[in-house]
């Protein structure tokens, strides 16, 4: 098998010699060259065609974004970025994965990061798992920016059904083909995990607010669970669903920990999945999108066990099919569709 072709493009020669020998570690990747702006990484996409690019996004002459758009448009590849640690990048990243871009990887402490060797296996992961996509799935989202109507806050009413979503590489691409399509009265509330770092899932759910008729944002301790909403798992912290007395009245609240990482990521869909399936039991809807690895199938099985329901994405849309090819092999999956159909069967089976 040969070995897969990285370009790698930073303005920092530093940072470009440490990915550069991270990358060079794996039997598998051979670093092709670099380049120390957007400018001259086109110019190399277009003449060396690397199987797989890291771009960082701050960077002189053009920065990663307008060189992303660029290759994108003109010579489709396949394009992890990388950003700072600051979140503040968050929104920039959005923007990538809007106009193609696989994944990101976070640089442990900023745009010149001396412990790059953190995240060593999870770079040599993504680039792995990057060069098995297929580069047709990756192209420009269009965004329409939703005005919502104000609205009175609703009575609270018992929920009686419940989405789960998860998701991981691939997701927030796969999400906004998902939650925009959603009605606004959708008579059940969304749960959303996907799998990224603390502070870029705020960016990810202002993103998605701005493009859906239902509201949407990150959820923090303690909020009530009401139909017509989507809270996403803040990055660094499990969610859960538990049950209080407010009023008077038994509800059902968001709990946020910090408890051990599963299967190497917090948040994690198999720990959500399994407090849902206790409390909601055949009310609940799991539905396993685009990502490596496996999470949510643990937790599919015991929403299965509990009578709910599952929706897993077809492969032929998948950016990665690792997640819901764990649900689909193992037959927890009532529905197996591609990301278009998604939303509407949500809104049937709710």
């Amino acid at each position: 098998m040969p070995r897969i072709k990285v370009l790698v493009v930073d303005d920092s020669a530093f940072m470009r010699k440490i990915i550069s020998n991270i990358l060079a570690g794996s039997a598998d990747i051979d670093v092709m060259g670099t380049a120390k702006n957007g400018q001259e990484a086109i110019e190399k996409v277009t003449h060396l065609r690397p199987d797989v690019v890291t771009m960082d996004i701050e960077m002189p002459v053009l920065d990663g974004l307008q060189a992303l758009g660029y290759i994108m448009s003109e010579c489709p590849t396949r394009v992890i970025m990388l950003t700072g640690a600051e979140s503040e990048h968050g929104d920039l990243t959005m923007t990538a994965f809007q106009y193609g871009a696989i994944d990101f990887i976070q640089k442990p402490s900023g745009n010149i990061s001396l412990d790059m060797e953190k995240i060593r296996d999870d770079l040599i992961k993504k680039v792995l798992a990057a060069a098995r996509v297929e580069v047709h799935k990756l192209g420009f989202i269009e965004e329409k920016v939703i005005k919502k109507e104000k609205i009175v806050s609703p009575v609270r009413t018992k929920v009686k059904k419940i989405i789960i979503i998860g998701s991981s590489t691939g997701g927030p691409r796969a999400l906004q083909q998902v939650i925009p399509l959603l009605p606004s009265n959708l008579q059940a509330p969304v749960l959303v995990v996907q799998h990224m770092p603390a502070g870029f899932t705020k960016s990810l759910a202002e993103r998605l607010d701005s493009q859906s008729l239902m509201r949407v944002r990150e959820a923090v301790e303690g909020d009530i669970i009401k139909q017509g909403t989507v809270l996403i798992a803040p990055g660094d912290f499990h969610m859960t669903v538990r049950q209080q007395k407010i009023d008077g009245e038994l509800c059902e609240v968001i709990a946020l920990t910090k408890g051990d990482k599963v299967q190497g990521v917090r948040p994690s869909v198999d720990v959500l999945l399994e407090s849902v399936a206790r409390i909601y039991k055949e009310n609940s809807v799991g539905v396993i999108l685009t990502g490596m690895g496996s999470d949510g199938s643990e937790g599919i099985k015991k929403l299965k066990l509990a009578g709910g329901k599952v929706i897993a994405e077809d492969e032929s849309t998948c950016v990665v099919y690792g997640m819901p090819r764990s649900v689909i092999e193992q037959n927890l999956a009532d529905y197996v569709l591609p990301i278009n159909q998604i939303a509407q069967s949500i809104a049937e089976i709710s």
